[in-house]
């Protein structure tokens, strides 16, 4: 006991500083002289209860605040280092959930210190944390409210819509506002793809050679009218037509295309990316820019917080940060990679723009220089951030793009190439997966070879299922939710087994999918894109100190009260509508085995239940090990890791950790594998080794690769 005490000693004449995270402590503490103690709150110290509503809507939604359950210890501690200093500055993250700490912290150590303070900085540096505890403030009470306004309106959505589904349907499903919204459209994307009725079309290429040069070109028009062709025959017909033609040139098109650098990264722009070049997660992703942004030991400096704040829709820059970068793009690289003014971007119409867009707090530390000090993931991470702020500094790419129409009687084929005159911000932000391709130099009347013909088959595709970077990027031009709840949202989707993953692509799940139709018929207004994105903008106008927020909520809650219980009285029993009869039979009892619906996805239980509890994973499809007739089943390793393996272990040794498909394989017969392709998303494979059959998944990276790489041939077609 005497060790504890001694340890929690504050020292006379001492300011408490508190933070959020042990890690941003640590880092703060390096700046920061022995007249400062830094203490941790370890996040929100105080919130609503769990248990119930705890919200008092009959007298101005009043909530009912508790010391979180297991925080008490943490609480008692500050309290004690609060007696003991002589101010207290509370340092939380500079955003609404920040203050909210701050406020429910303040609220608890004023009655033993009076002499409290806010501070706010949007990097871990030490000019950023020394300039802040120059400059302490008030509590912002018009963030606090935002913040409170939140989180009351999803307490009283969550804890009156989920009691009626655990009614109706099973207990432990939830309805959150914006998760409905995003489960809506994930929904509707899939009804889209089930509906969706492929087209036979065909296209034509040519390869040509000109000046001892090959290249390729596309079948524009036939008489001078753009064809889509429909099928064999009518590619036949054109081919007919081509066969042994003189094409001659018919005109070439040159001029220079300026690209520009993009701005620096704010949060869902920052998860978008993270998704489609590093296969993060949202989650992940900020998961990782925390740990960038709080503070990471490098070789002879310490802890050094080496990104701003990643909560942020605004991408502005401090004067200080782009002289910075200004300096190091000057002293770098040649004085045409450098503007004569800086790069100014705008922001998106409804952003907040309470902090700077997300960069390297200090450019010196270039990837290379601190590799050695980070992780993989995140050195990939930094690595992005750091080079996407230095290329929004610096000069566009300029390129000469050049187009030729080849024509014979009628049938012009279109070749589009281009060629780099100047890198500009590519020289850095060497990212660019456009193909260049460089076209022979021909003039107009030069007669070209036609090598050979290329007609090819395909199929219209649907519309790609949502991924991370895809939803995220919804959710942003919608309007619904803000840079803190994109990740949060994906998460409690996959966690309440609504949606899964399939290599990259979110999939509603049966439960999702009915969830979805109950809130869409009984609760239409509140899965309603304009109505949360609406009630977004409200939030705002309780952050600017436009609104109130008590008369906010009342103003959405007597309808939405009506809504719920006219919901309660229509929604019919649906509680055994998830369970279906399987012709598999229990080995311990004889009776027939149950589909049913757990906390982590369909499992089998015995029809004889609560008799025989005999239960065991759902079986995913055939076990891929040839000449094995088991099924595959998820298993969990004793650190918890999911892996998938055979049924008829040991007899069959099958085991892997690629994730299974809901797909048989068409020639074999066995269970899909998702495997990634690098640069190309994801493939669905057959493990069987006498198979071997392949293709690609449908998702929004192979969507992308796809019309990255037919840029060439969308610029032979463009009319000039």
């Amino acid at each position: 006991m005497p060790s504890k005490t001694k340890k929690s000693a504050v020292k006379p004449e001492t300011t408490l500083v508190i933070v959020e995270s042990p890690s941003k402590a640590k880092t703060i503490n390096k700046y920061l002289g022995n007249k400062y103690v830094i203490s941790s709150s370890m996040g929100h110290i105080i919130d609503l209860p769990k248990s119930r509503l705890a919200v008092d809507v009959e007298n101005g939604f009043s909530p009912e605040y508790i010391t979180i359950r297991g925080k008490a210890k943490i609480l008692n501690d500050l309290k004690k280092k609060a007696s003991q200093s002589v101010s207290v500055l509370l340092a939380t993250d500079p955003d609404r959930e920040g203050e909210a700490i701050s406020w429910h912290l303040a609220n608890a150590l004023r009655p033993l210190n009076q002499n409290i303070r806010r501070i706010e900085f949007n990097e871990i540096t030490e000019p950023a944390i020394r300039a802040a505890v120059q400059h302490p403030r008030d509590i912002d009470m018009s963030l606090v409210n935002a913040q409170q306004a939140r989180r009351i309106l999803d307490r009283i959505v969550g804890y009156n819509i989920s009691p009626i589904l655990w009614k109706k349907v099973k207990k432990g499903l939830s309805a959150g506002r914006v998760q409905s919204v995003a489960l809506r459209v994930i929904c509707e994307r899939e009804q889209e793809i089930e509906n969706f009725n492929p087209e036979e079309y065909w296209t034509i290429q040519a390869e040509f050679a000109a000046g001892g040069k090959k290249f390729k070109a596309a079948l524009h028009s036939v008489d001078g009218q753009k064809v889509r062709l429909r099928n064999r025959q009518e590619a036949d017909a054109v081919l007919a037509r081509a066969q042994g033609k003189s094409f001659s040139v018919q005109s070439v098109q040159r001029r220079e295309r300026k690209r520009n650098p993009l701005a620096p990264y704010i949060t869902s722009k920052l998860q978008q990316d993270a998704a489609n070049r590093l296969g993060f997660t949202s989650s992940k992703t900020m998961m990782i820019a925390q740990q960038l942004y709080e503070g990471i030991d490098l070789k002879g400096e310490g802890p050094v917080g080496l990104i701003s704040y990643m909560r942020t829709d605004s991408t502005r820059v401090a004067d200080s940060a782009m002289a910075m970068v200004r300096g190091y793009v000057g002293a770098n690289y040649a004085s045409e990679y450098l503007p004569e003014k800086p790069n100014i971007y705008t922001n998106k119409k409804n952003a907040q723009d309470a902090h700077e867009a997300i960069r390297p707090t200090d450019v010196m530390h270039t990837p290379e220089s601190v590799k050695g000090d980070l992780s993989r993931d995140q050195f990939r991470l930094y690595n992005l951030i750091w080079k996407r702020f230095v290329a929004s500094q610096m000069t566009p790419e300029i390129s000469e793009v050049c187009t030729v129409s080849l024509d014979a009687e009628g049938i012009l084929f279109r070749a589009a190439g281009s060629r780099v005159l100047f890198d500009g911000f590519t020289a850095v932000e060497n990212e660019d997966r456009t193909q260049k391709l460089e076209l022979p130099r021909v003039n107009e009347g030069d007669r070209v070879e036609a090598r050979a013909f290329e007609p090819e088959q395909h199929f219209t595709t649907p519309p790609p299922r949502y991924n991370d970077a895809s939803l995220v990027k919804f959710l942003e031009e919608s309007g619904i939710g803000r840079p803190s709840t994109y990740a949060p949202t994906v998460n409690t989707l996959i966690n309440r087994y609504y949606v899964t993953r399939s290599g990259k692509q979110l999939v509603p799940t049966v439960l999702g999918r009915l969830v979805n139709g109950i809130m869409i018929v009984h609760f239409a207004p509140l899965v309603s894109i304009d109505f949360t994105a609406n009630m977004e903008e409200k939030l705002d106008l309780v952050e600017e100190a436009h609104t109130n927020w008590v008369d906010m909520l009342h103003e959405f809650y007597a309808p939405f009260r009506q809504n719920v219980t006219d919901a309660e009285h229509n929604i019919e029993e649906m509680k055994n509508i998830l369970d279906e009869a399987t012709d598999v039979v229990c080995e311990r009892c004889g009776r027939m085995m149950m589909k049913k619906l757990g906390k982590y996805g369909f499992f089998l239980a015995c029809s004889g239940f609560p008799e025989c509890r005999n239960a065991k994973p759902l079986p995913l499809g055939k076990c891929p090990a040839d000449g094995c007739d088991g099924d595959v089943v998820k298993r969990q390793s004793k650190k918890g890791r999911p892996f998938y393996a055979c049924t008829n272990y040991p007899t069959c040794t099958f085991l892997t950790r690629e994730i299974p498909s809901d797909k048989p394989c068409p020639r074999c017969g066995k269970l899909l594998f998702v495997k990634k392709v690098k640069g190309r998303g994801e493939m669905l494979i057959c493990l069987k080794e006498s198979c071997g059959y392949k293709i690609e998944l449908l998702d929004e990276d192979a969507k992308a690769a796809e019309n990255g790489t037919a840029e060439a041939e969308a610029e032979a077609n463009r009319d000039w």
